[in-house]
């Protein structure tokens, strides 16, 4: 049975049930509110989710010199990139995932699917946040530069490997956890134990966006779309935290052969903990704790990120 909460009304379109920031949302001008759900600015866990890893890698090259003065900056410029380009990525994903979404309870009162945007000005939308991206873009040092445009085939693949394959997760895990690679880039360089922190992150991705597809299984499976959450069927939490223990264990061993010291591990300790709370949340409450239990991975990735800076900031 589908229990959410039907949408609230908007002007001349519909909130979904499931935004972080209603009364934010409404307080914008009534022309701009439907952009701002286009760019999920009303749900800013994506943003925590593609920022932290650029912190993290930012970090996990510091361990060895110590922090910058300049980091602070790297730092905001992150955030501002990863706000707009979580955002051009979500504009890019309801083009293409329009009928799709038009035939889901949660998605059906997105801008496109509802009418409240048209596809020819989503396309402006997605243009004009690319063109924020590439200002922040400007700034970054030559090898991020390098880095960060290799994200792009990534963001542009990611909807249609829901329509490929029942692995869409550790898709999205390859492209959200790029940023490690591009803090990294930013720091120093690009190291092999960054590879190893990369593996761990993407592990990650795939058991918190399973258990946020989990809202999702009933929808995805009238309509043939595919995810791990249906994959795994009712084995879905025991998989998930079998993922967060491997992701524990490799963001461990990275962090180990970068030379974190006991810091890293103490990190990656801390890292399953919190895994393992979610997996006993979702065994003894039920699956309807989903999407809180999504969201708490952004306190997951903040964990890793500031074990990392405070790493980098103690010989």
């Amino acid at each position: 049975m589908n229990t959410r909460q039907p949408p609230e009304t908007a002007g001349d379109f519909s909130i979904p049930a499931d935004s972080a920031l209603p009364r934010w949302l409404r307080g914008l001008p009534k022309a701009w509110q439907p952009y701002a759900m286009l760019a999920r600015l009303d749900r800013p866990v994506g943003v925590w989710l593609l920022f932290l890893p650029c912190v993290m890698g930012l970090g996990f090259a510091r361990f060895s010199t110590g922090l910058a003065p300049i980091d602070a900056l790297w730092i905001v410029l992150f955030l501002i990139g990863a706000t707009v380009m979580r955002g051009a990525g979500c504009t890019w994903n309801d083009i293409t995932d329009k009928e799709f979404d038009a035939r889901v309870a949660r998605t059906a009162a997105r801008p496109i699917p509802s009418g409240a945007v048209s596809v020819k000005q989503a396309y402006a939308f997605l243009l004009a946040q690319l063109g924020v991206g590439f200002l922040i873009w400007i700034a970054l040092p030559g090898d991020a530069k390098l880095a960060a445009l290799l994200a792009i085939p990534l963001v542009v693949i990611y909807p249609y490997t829901k329509r490929v394959t029942w692995w869409p997760q550790a898709w999205l895990g390859l492209t959200f956890n790029w940023g490690v690679y591009v803090g990294a880039a930013t720091a120093d360089v690009i190291t092999g134990p960054t590879y190893i922190l990369y593996s761990g992150l993407i592990l990650w991705t795939i058991a918190y966006d399973t258990i946020y597809a989990l809202q999702d299984r009933e929808d995805d499976a009238l309509i043939g779309v595919r995810s791990t959450a249906r994959l795994f069927g009712q084995r879905a939490v025991l998989i998930c935290f079998g993922f967060h223990l491997g992701a524990a264990a490799l963001i461990g061993l990275g962090a180990y052969a970068q030379g974190a010291g006991r810091l890293g591990a103490v990190t990656a300790l801390a890292f399953l903990a919190h895994g393992a709370w979610q997996a006993m949340t979702l065994k003894t409450k039920g699956e309807g704790e989903a999407l809180r239990m999504f969201k708490s991975n952004v306190l997951a990735g903040a964990i890793v990120a500031a074990g990392f800076l405070i790493a980098a900031m103690v010989p």
